[in-house]
């Protein structure tokens, strides 16, 4: 399976193929997360038609993986207009969902069109703390029910948690809770800037020493990442990153960037195709050209094989090319030994 993966990787790099695309339909939400890196939620989304276009253009140069994300995607209407395109398309489709729209005719519909997984996030196993999180008052409940009648209709489904000092620092509760639903778990140890630079949700970062022993804990729990390009399966490993080589992220407004955490603005589908910012983009050019030999701090750094550099989080700190401190800190988590720019 890792060949197998290494291979489809190496042949996206070479042919220049978007193998995964994120798309945001919408950033409209009911809940108010504390730790959302969202920093607004009004504009001129894409519109239907212009959506189908969009997965019509994807669909042609060969992507396969669709993540259709928000916001609350089940705030449009035309969700399932949209989801059913994309499996005519044949792309392989993965939701992102708070669960607290979902009811049975939509867990139904869910499984009628073949949905890889639904990712539903769940901050912690007590209701009252989950919800101090998101903001309303019975969200819990609303997603577990979701969780419930999606397995019940046969839909993969995950449950996502973000440890972060709100209550929510322990996934023991959390992984006891997802076996009993039947869903896969998947745990995130670093809360990230908003896309606009505000550093304010950072704060809500769990201490290094309590992120240490949750990752030990937690071992071989699956772990995500903050990076945007995680995967150190990439057929070319002086690649800095995957973003914006085998995957990008597009927003609700058509905004194009290499990865929903890489604030480098490539262009927008309303004033270009797809295709030609895939293909033309000078900022995507310029970044496609770094290296891991580029990398001011990292490089030289002896922690390299097992950190996680997000060049978007590096970005916001201040320098594409410099350190990511929260990746630092996931790298300490994982081994003990402590990266040099935490010791300034």
């Amino acid at each position: 399976m890792r060949d197998c993966r290494e291979n489809l990787l190496g042949k996206a790099v070479r042919l220049g193929v978007p193998l995964k695309v994120h798309l945001d339909i919408t950033w409209r939400c009911h809940l108010r997360c504390i730790h959302c890196y969202l920093p607004q939620r009004q504009g001129e989304e894409l519109s239907n038609s212009e959506i189908a276009s969009l997965l019509e253009n994807l669909a042609g140069l060969g992507s396969l993986f669709l993540l259709l994300s928000g916001g609350e995607v089940l705030l449009r209407s035309d969700f399932f207009e949209i989801l059913a395109l994309a499996r005519r398309l044949h792309f392989a489709v993965f939701v992102k969902t708070s669960g607290t729209m979902l009811n049975e005719a939509a867990a139904r519909r869910l499984a009628e069109l073949h949905v890889k997984r639904v990712d539903v996030s769940i901050y912690s196993e007590r209701p009252e703390v989950h919800d101090r999180i998101t903001g309303l008052e019975g969200s819990f409940a609303r997603a577990v029910g979701a969780i419930r009648r999606l397995r019940a209709n046969g839909v993969k489904v995950r449950i996502n948690q973000s440890l972060m000092q709100s209550g929510a620092i322990d996934s023991t509760g959390v992984r006891q809770l997802a076996a009993e639903l039947g869903a896969d778990y998947c745990c995130n140890l670093t809360i990230i800037p908003r896309l606009n630079g505000d550093r304010s949700t950072v704060a809500l970062n769990i201490p290094r020493n309590v992120k240490r022993a949750a990752m030990g804990a937690m071992e071989p729990t699956r772990l995500t990442e903050p990076s945007c390009g995680s995967e150190k399966l990439l057929p070319l490993e002086e690649l800095a990153c995957s973003a914006g080589h085998t995957g990008c992220y597009i927003s609700p407004f058509g905004d194009v960037y290499p990865c929903v955490q890489f604030p480098l603005w490539l262009g927008n589908v309303r004033e270009r195709s797809f295709e030609k910012i895939w293909r033309e983009s000078p900022a995507l050019q310029r970044w496609r050209k770094v290296r891991n030999a580029d990398l001011t701090v990292c490089r030289a750094c002896e922690l390299q094989s097992v950190c996680s550099r997000c060049p978007g989080l590096a970005c916001l700190e201040g320098d594409l090319l410099g350190p990511s401190r929260l990746d630092c800190e996931m790298a300490y988590a994982r081994t003990g030994r402590r990266p040099a720019p935490l010791a300034e």
